[in-house]
């Protein structure tokens, strides 16, 4: 059995919007104040406040005139956030995460909601103090005999509501395939294929590059706190959706293309965060959505019974002639095709790079050594391995 989660937009009525959008400033609320109080106890008293303290300030806040309108929302999504606060210290302290932020009404929000503030009943969804169902659009209907364990309310900064229904299924295997694929990241072409296939990055920001610009310089014309420049603001942010939306559709449907025709996926372990650090190719590789690719294949591969391998980011991909196996010194991102000065063979950059990729891919799962020929004789000798973060990006 696996968790899966199944989104739907839905179109609130009045009452609902009203009831929700209250709970999610509450939420809001509750979230930032025990980030102020954790924070604040630690940098005054040295002091470490918990999930267990902070829901006891909680149950104090309610009882205080100020803050009884607390008790007008359902109680779980302000326990609830108070967990995920205490998961977003758990990732800080363990590396993982930057300090939490604190939560801003513009950006929307989100109110989860677990299984005593629900109700799934024929098929339809009631919430808390709601004594209607969600109006959900039910694009697909959900598994026979599922029953949601968790349901989240989002607020997109767009105005746009969507739920999303966490279930237990079980998620049936893909017929094994015997092709097996070596995929190189990039920005002219966002995949590289050891087969050769050039698939295109569609460049989603740069298609609404235009009327983002419009609707930005409209904004900037507005007075602030005016209710035109509130109009404006969701006119930019809608923008910004029609966005993130065609991104996410291609990366799933490509994803999903290559989950179900290949039986073995390789590809580099990049460090996209520290590439974005290079101002000239920021934008576009943010554009790329590498991680998101990434993780998507990932999670697609566990599901279906497919073999993921990343390889180790410093693995000469491009350097190394796949003919002879020789490495080059220097390969300045503007040569798209080069000769191996040692057998002569001529290469395609990128092609050259996914077929390299998949050979250790291979030699990784088989063998499950290193890649880098000059490492595992430090590594046998008790060395530390190399910590560090990939060079240049590719495009």
């Amino acid at each position: 059995m696996t968790l899966k989660a199944f989104s739907y937009r839905f179109y609130p009525t009045p009452e609902q919007e009203s009831l929700l959008r209250r709970t999610l400033g509450c939420t809001r609320l509750v979230y930032n104040r025990a980030l102020v109080a954790r924070t604040e106890a630690w940098y005054k008293d040295q002091k470490r406040v918990g999930y267990a303290e902070t829901s006891s300030m909680l149950t104090e806040w309610k009882k205080t005139e100020e803050l009884n309108f607390l008790s007008e929302v359902s109680c779980v999504p302000l326990q609830q956030c108070l967990r995920h606060l205490q998961t977003a210290y758990t990732n800080f302290f363990d590396g993982r995460a930057q300090y939490p932020n604190f939560k801003k009404k513009r950006n929307g929000g989100s109110a989860e909601f677990t299984k005593s503030a629900f109700k799934f009943r024929d098929g339809q969804v009631y919430l808390a103090k709601c004594t209607q169902a969600l109006p959900i659009r039910w694009s697909r209907m959900l598994p026979v005999g599922a029953t949601p364990s968790t349901i989240t309310v989002k607020l997109a900064p767009s105005g746009r509501w969507s739920v999303s229904l966490l279930v237990d299924v079980e998620i049936e295997t893909l017929p094994k395939s015997g092709s097996q694929v070596g995929i190189d990241l990039g920005i002219t072409s966002l995949l590289t294929l050891s087969t050769g296939a050039h698939i295109a990055n569609p460049k989603g920001f740069k298609a609404k590059y235009r009327k983002l610009r419009r609707a930005q310089k409209a904004l900037s014309r507005k007075q602030k706190g005016s209710n035109n420049r509130h109009k404006a603001r969701l006119k930019v942010a809608r923008v910004y959706q029609e966005i993130t939306d065609a991104r996410k559709d291609n990366l799933h449907k490509l994803t999903t293309q290559l989950v179900r025709e290949n039986q073995t996926m390789a590809i580099e372990d990049l460090a996209v965060k520290n590439m974005v650090k290079n101002r000239k190719l920021a934008l576009a590789i943010s554009d790329a959505s590498w991680g998101e690719l990434v993780r998507q294949l990932e999670y697609k591969c566990d599901w279906y019974g497919r073999t993921f391998i990343k390889i180790d980011r410093w693995f000469p991909s491009s350097k190394r002639c796949g003919n002879c196996g020789h490495i080059v010194e220097k390969m300045p991102l503007n040569v798209r095709e080069w000769d191996c000065p040692n057998c002569g063979a001529r290469h395609d950059r990128d092609i050259n790079a996914a077929k390299n990729i998949l050979a250790a891919g291979l030699a990784v799962s088989v063998c499950g050594a290193t890649v880098r020929p000059e490492q595992s004789k430090s590594v046998k000798a008790g060395a530390k391995t190399r910590k560090g973060r990939k060079q240049k990006p590719k495009s």
